[in-house]
């Protein structure tokens, strides 16, 4: 790799031309490293200003014969690539949340389960007034069951744990236990 990257983002902002010129080198070099029959699309949107669970500026979309692969184990491939292109754009960590991967409607599914599993898990909060636990999970998953459990009455949220052992806990909102969050 050379020392000098193309600038990514300009006035603050991300350049919508350069990053998706830099994902397909990246995409292009890691699926014919790994032998991956893989094809993909690159969409592109403004940023939006509503408040939405997951607004991607730049969804790079997979599809073919190893696509199931990338699905496999809560799509835990397709994360890696993710996160191996977000490391090799250089990009600063405030600009992650802008560039997503997906496959088969992968996405779009897991939030749906997140937003059921975070309403359900409100109602037991309130019937049984002992706080729930969600198993570990990453950063943007939680962030999504804060978002779904932020407006739900008598319930507030608190991230515990460290690391990717990181978990979502629910506790009944007039309750004293655990961190304030």
């Amino acid at each position: 790799m050379s020392a000098s990257r193309p600038n990514l983002v300009v006035n603050g902002k991300l350049d919508h031309s350069a990053t998706t010129a830099e994902l397909r080198r990246c995409i292009d070099t890691l699926l014919r490293k790994a032998r991956f029959e893989l094809a993909y699309d690159i969409r592109t949107k403004e940023p939006s200003a509503a408040a939405t669970l997951e607004n991607p500026e730049i969804l790079v979309v997979f599809r073919g014969r190893d696509q199931d692969l990338l699905l496999e184990r809560n799509a835990e491939l397709l994360m890696a690539l993710e996160y191996i292109a977000l490391r090799w754009l250089w990009l600063d960590p405030q600009f992650y949340g802008r560039i997503r991967f997906d496959a088969g409607g992968y996405r779009a599914l897991r939030i749906e389960e997140l937003k059921l599993s975070a309403r359900v898990a409100a109602d037991r909060v309130r019937e049984t007034h002992s706080p729930f636990r969600f198993n570990a999970m990453t950063a943007r998953e939680r962030r999504i069951l804060h978002l779904v459990l932020k407006d739900e009455p008598g319930v507030r949220t608190s991230s515990e744990g460290v690391g990717e052992e990181r978990q979502v806990v629910v506790y009944p909102a007039d309750s004293k236990q655990g961190p304030t969050g």
